[in-house]
């Protein structure tokens, strides 16, 4: 398995669907003890995996080997890695949808039971911070307690899970619910499923979503 090439064809998927766009966003994957993060500043569409970054999850500062210094966005994909051990990947997109509800700041409530895969019964937003700092790290970091994802203010999302095919799925399914939220707005709001009904769905989808080699359950 070649992380490295696996991470280029992610971030090729990401701009090809819409996801993505130009150099914004950022994907990360466990290797060990390190993490393999995209560079900063390199457009998709030349991306390669020489290109990569490697840095030391359990290091407190930012030094890292390779060609091209990590993303700027290297401190918040560290810390998640770092504080959550079922975590191996993790992806951070300006998907449009997503976009816009971080912008209006408004947290996705339970209005389609996919919601489940997240964790639980909405998806947090993340307090507004500067990019690349401690302090929008630290943000993340608590709106993504119990949960697989969620969106930045003003910023964007991000997702987590147990390997990049399934994390991979998650930024679709965020991207998805964030566009549905966002019509259900526009015709003056929708019926949100209770907890116990999340719950419930959570039960089922123990087995259920994309799995590591690639089938959908």
């Amino acid at each position: 398995m070649d992380t490295c090439a696996d991470i280029v064809v992610a971030c090729k998927k990401l701009e090809s669907t819409g996801l993505n766009r130009g150099a914004s966003g950022n994907v990360s994957v466990r290797d060990g003890d390190w993490m393999i993060i995209t560079p900063s500043g390199v457009p998709y569409d030349i991306l390669d995996g020489s290109m990569m970054a490697r840095m030391r999850i359990n290091a407190d500062g930012g030094d890292w080997e390779g060609s091209h210094k990590p993303s700027s966005e290297w401190r918040f994909h560290r810390d998640i890695l770092r504080n959550r051990p079922d975590v191996n990947a993790v992806v951070h997109t300006h998907a449009p949808f997503s976009t816009v509800m971080s912008i209006a700041r408004k947290p996705i409530p339970a209005i389609h039971y996919m919601i489940a895969a997240f964790g639980g019964p909405d998806i947090r937003v993340a307090d507004y911070a500067l990019y690349g700092t401690a302090e929008l790290s630290q943000n993340i970091i608590r709106a993504m307690q119990g949960r697989n994802g969620c969106l930045m203010a003003n910023h964007g999302m991000v997702v987590a899970g147990k390997d990049l095919t399934r994390t991979m799925w998650l930024a679709g399914e965020l991207e998805a619910l964030a566009n549905q939220y966002f019509h259900v707005l526009a015709i003056g709001g929708g019926h949100i499923l209770t907890d116990s009904q999340i719950e419930e769905t959570a039960r089922g989808f123990e087995s259920y979503g994309v799995q590591s080699r690639g089938e959908a359950k």
